[in-house]
């Protein structure tokens, strides 16, 4: 660890806060809107969107290098927003409702915020490459191997920094909701209101992240001053790149094509809006990253393509959806309590399995790590499955009641959880490290790009697996108390059968593909 790491970091760690409001929102939604379980997950697949924004913006990082800084304070700006939205939704709903309706501000808070996150996140990967010293204490440059483990450290330590993030958050959660289960909804809501007004702390924390790189690149100037540097030494050591960027028009015009393709569709309303957005960002993406394997050795250019390739079909698995969050709420009796805690175990013993993997990250290539991943995730789900036949109540019954749903709950969270971060580490390590040094935020930006436009395709298709298979909560009429919707989780059981049979069959197709193509993986 490195005081020069800690910039990047508390911009990452800012990411990980970000999921102080996720019980709030779950609970919000469930019990104050009736949004559909495929309404939500189209919702996620627009917020999912800003992410494949990356590319241009990690480009513009590589261009305006200097003036990075600009864009953390402008995604601070939309995420202070999209919080205050609803810190006034939450706690001042009429008076939200009178200007227009409810679930239209949800959405608009719900689309500001990723806006906000992905502008700070390509800031941050940037800020990774500058962290790590180019200048011992004496001046020399370091060994290209050690300059190759400080950015495998580095990394490595961005996702502990999100993880941590959660780890924060979890507790707070924990803390707030602390006895919720015997709290009347006006107090309920207050908590609701309360945490909202805490996760204003978020924007600060990456702001604050980059005054103090402002602050440790003056210092470092300083240093080099002492030493003899010239001014124009000085400069390009501190605060150029490596290599001056020359603008990528490709990338631009794309990106372009891009913005005005999706604010086209989505304004308009069309039926296969969705599919429309998805399939050109998928061309126009894909089209960028060829442009961009160009810079690389035929060998590393393989290994990137066959790297995205896996973790694009790995993150593209589709969910259940908020479905299962609700039949969980409402049959198995998890309060705004018990989900703290459980967010709490998922996000320290994800963080412990950074370092538990480390040496299974730096050994074993991307498809061998997915396969790992796949065959995990896979026996992980079925307690789950069990406990919708009613696993639950069979093991209570033979135990004394000791193995119950919480009991299940918690001891399958312990065994996921550290699988979490597991499969990204690594390919972030080889941007950092093989990269071309001019084109570092550039590359993050794409690949970043890429594999989160696999969470948009995981969105989609827990849309379709919804409208499949129809889950619905019980919603009642705000002002007369009357059952609008029933609830209805009687598919709920094949649809957790179809997710988990495509989460397996999938990903190990396109390892298999890959390798059948010829293409390596990091």
């Amino acid at each position: 660890m490195r005081l020069s790491y800690l910039p990047p970091l508390m911009v990452y760690c800012a990411a990980g806060v970000s999921g102080l409001t996720g019980i709030v929102g779950t609970f919000f939604v469930k019990d104050y809107l009736g949004l559909s379980a495929a309404f939500l997950a189209a919702l996620g697949f627009w917020a999912g969107i800003p992410w494949a924004l990356k590319m241009p913006i990690g480009h513009l990082v590589d261009l305006l290098w200097r003036h990075k800084a600009g864009l953390v304070y402008l995604g601070a700006g939309l995420i202070a927003t999209s919080l205050t939205i609803m810190i006034f939704l939450i706690g001042e709903p009429d008076t939200m409702r009178a200007i227009m309706p409810v679930e239209a501000w949800f959405v608009l808070a719900t689309l500001l915020a990723p806006v906000g996150y992905v502008m700070q996140d390509a800031v941050a990967d940037a800020m990774t490459v500058e962290a790590v010293p180019r200048l011992d204490e004496a001046g020399a440059p370091y060994p290209a191997e050690t300059v190759r483990l400080m950015h495998t450290t580095m990394q490595m330590l961005g996702r502990v920094a999100i993880i941590g993030g959660t780890v924060l958050v979890s507790l707070a959660n924990v803390a707030m909701f602390s006895g919720a289960e015997s709290l009347s909804e006006p107090e309920k809501v207050a908590i609701y209101v309360r945490i909202y007004e805490l996760a204003l702390l978020i924007p600060l924390l990456s702001v604050s992240g980059v005054l103090l790189a402002g602050f440790l690149k003056r210092r470092e100037a300083r240093r080099l001053r002492a030493l003899g540097r010239s001014r124009e030494e000085i400069d390009r050591l501190v605060h150029a790149p490596a290599e001056t960027t020359a603008p990528n028009w490709w990338i631009l015009g794309g990106s372009a094509a891009f913005v005005a393709i999706t604010l086209t569709v989505g304004l308009s309303g069309l039926e296969f809006g969705q599919e429309l957005i998805f399939a050109s960002s998928f061309a126009i993406i894909a089209f960028m990253i060829r442009k961009l394997l160009r810079e690389l050795s035929p060998e590393a250019a393989r290994t990137l393509l066959g790297t995205v390739i896996v973790i694009f079909v790995f993150r593209a698995m589709p969910g259940a959806g908020a479905g299962a969050s609700w039949w969980m709420i409402d049959e198995l009796g998890f309060d705004q309590s018990f989900l703290s805690r459980l967010d709490l175990i998922t996000s320290t013993l994800t963080l412990a399995g950074l370092f538990l993997f480390r040496r299974f990250m730096a050994e074993r290539s991307i498809a061998q790590i997915v396969i790992f991943l796949t065959l995990a995730s896979t026996l992980l789900s079925a307690p789950i499955i069990g406990m919708f036949h009613g696993l639950h109540e069979w093991t209570a019954a033979h135990t004394g009641g000791l193995v119950d749903a919480r009991f299940i709950a918690i001891a399958n969270t312990a065994l996921e959880s550290p699988l979490g971060q597991v499969s990204m580490v690594p390919m972030l390590a080889w941007i950092a490290n093989s990269a071309p040094p001019h084109l570092k935020a550039t590359f993050f930006a794409v690949m970043a790009s890429f594999t989160n436009l696999a969470l948009s395709a995981s969105q989609l298709g827990t849309k379709y697996l919804n409208q499949l298979f129809t889950i619905t909560r019980e919603v009642r009429d705000a002002a007369t108390g009357a059952v609008s919707v029933p609830a209805d989780y009687a598919e709920l059981g094949l649809l957790l059968l179809s997710v988990t049979l495509l989460g397996l069959l999938l990903p190990l197709a396109a390892v298999g593909l890959t390798r059948i193509a010829g293409l390596r993986s990091a």
